[in-house]
């Protein structure tokens, strides 16, 4: 537990060029490419794609325009490739060249090389087109090193009338308080520690490059005064960190 509680620390702060560098890396596993441990990620991906599709229904419906935003190259990835391939979705997949390499060449998936949203030509051939996109475990390194704002605005601009943003796996730093100062929580951390500590939680701090409930709240009400339906939505429970993690669906009328 130990080994992979530090693991995820020396994962925790990457930026683009980082995980660039961890595609290359073939000492590490597909999903320790994308930043997490085995234990975090490995047989996962079933529970994390049927979550996708439930706040994504189009997911399971025939031939979708879909694009995901920061696939890495990890188990959760290929499923996703497979499951739009059996439903005829043209998928789109933007990441860095190195990540796409790591992923299968298929007929119904487009590679974009790219720093997103810097991909002009992307936006020409999509814009307002795009029925479900995906942006999972990647808005941490976008607040950290890039334009959030700049990011939701021009993925809104991508979506089509019912379409579907589905900004996932977010890690809220206020929710992860909220937890870990709980009964629940505490048992939680003594048994994944093996000890019996108690976890001391600062509420009310300001804690930079972090984001919390202000950020989360700031992204649904910026969505929704575009004219968009935004809401904060939580994982499954039988995600891996569903009780430290949530969601925001955005929805085009």
């Amino acid at each position: 537990m130990s080994e992979d509680k530090d693991k995820y620390a020396r994962f925790a702060h990457l930026g683009f060029d980082d995980f660039r560098a961890l595609a290359g890396n073939d000492t590490l596993t597909a999903n320790e490419k994308v930043g997490f441990p085995e234990s975090y990620r490995a047989k996962k991906e079933g529970p994390i794609l049927a979550d996708l599709i439930a706040k994504l229904p189009m997911l399971g419906e025939e031939k979708r325009i879909v694009i995901d935003v920061g696939p890495g190259c990890g188990d959760l990835a290929r499923l996703f490739i497979d499951h739009c391939g059996q439903h005829e979705h043209e998928l789109v997949l933007i990441d860095s060249e190195e990540m796409l390499a790591q992923l299968p060449d298929v007929a119904n998936v487009k590679k974009v090389p790219a720093y997103y949203p810097q991909c002009p030509q992307l936006f020409e051939e999509y814009m307002g087109r795009v029925d479900a996109m995906v942006v999972y475990s990647v808005f941490q390194y976008v607040f950290a090193e890039g334009n959030a704002w700049d990011f939701l605005d021009r993925s809104l601009s991508l979506l089509a009338p019912g379409g579907r943003l589905l900004i996932g796996d977010i890690p809220n730093i206020t929710k992860r308080k909220r937890f870990f100062a709980s009964d629940t929580g505490v048992r939680f951390h003594q048994a994944f520690t093996q000890s019996n500590e108690v976890p001391r939680m600062d509420f009310n701090v300001l804690e930079p490059g972090n984001i919390d409930d202000s950020v989360v709240l700031a992204v649904v009400a910026r969505a929704r005064m575009a004219g968009f339906d935004a809401y904060v939505v939580p994982q499954a429970e039988d995600l891996p960190m569903a009780n430290r993690r949530e969601d925001i669906l955005i929805v085009r009328p």
